[in-house]
């Protein structure tokens, strides 16, 4: 089983990431199932989201206390809740920011992680740009496709078009191409630092 947490902010999508991810994790024949936690039901208070996925029904029902992965959809969060509780040393970050793991002040924590495992994309200036709205659930999305392969990036497509019909769906998938796009080139970076 694959345990994905989404931590973020209420307002900016995060139930509706862990829905959309778990619709293109169906979509490529795994069972799948998404539901949220909440701290305080208000606008930008902190919000827990959680994904299983497994190639066998799941029977699980509690929140996700080890993860496989995170997606970190507000970086102000880092340094105010505990994000990183539970992650395996082989576990997938992937951080909504412009900024390096360093320049948010993680590399120590990083050290102790397999560094083509972490990652960080502009999912806000990326809606911004195709969304015209800064919420960067989409475009997060596409780049957990990109760093980790647990879903593909044509489900998870599909998924945002299921959820979201029409221009706006199309707006969010073109937010995940180009996250993907963004994570695959830093992957092959990283991938050509090693050798």
């Amino acid at each position: 089983m694959f345990q994905i947490r989404l931590h973020g902010r209420g307002g900016q999508g995060v139930v509706t990431g862990a829905e959309m991810l778990s619709v293109a994790a169906f979509l490529d024949g795994c069972h799948a199932q998404a539901f949220p936690s909440f701290g305080s039901e208000r606008m930008g208070a902190p919000v827990m989201a959680f994904c299983r996925i497994d190639d066998k029904e799941i029977r699980l029902r509690e929140p996700v206390m080890e993860p496989d992965a995170l997606i970190i959809q507000d970086p102000t969060l880092l340094h105010q809740v505990d994000l990183f509780n539970g992650l395996h040393a082989n576990g997938y970050i992937l951080i909504n920011s412009t900024r390096s793991f360093e320049e948010l002040g993680l590399s120590e924590f990083a050290r102790d992680f397999h560094h083509y495992r972490l990652c960080t994309v502009p999912a806000t200036e990326l809606a911004m740009k195709h969304v015209r709205r800064p919420l960067p659930n989409a475009a997060l999305l596409g780049g957990f496709a990109a760093i980790s392969g647990v879903v593909k990036l044509e489900s998870v497509e599909s998924a945002i078009r299921r959820k979201f019909p029409g221009a706006v769906g199309e707006a969010n998938v073109a937010a995940a191409q180009a996250a993907f796009e963004l994570v695959s080139k830093d992957q092959e970076v990283q991938g050509a630092q090693a050798d």
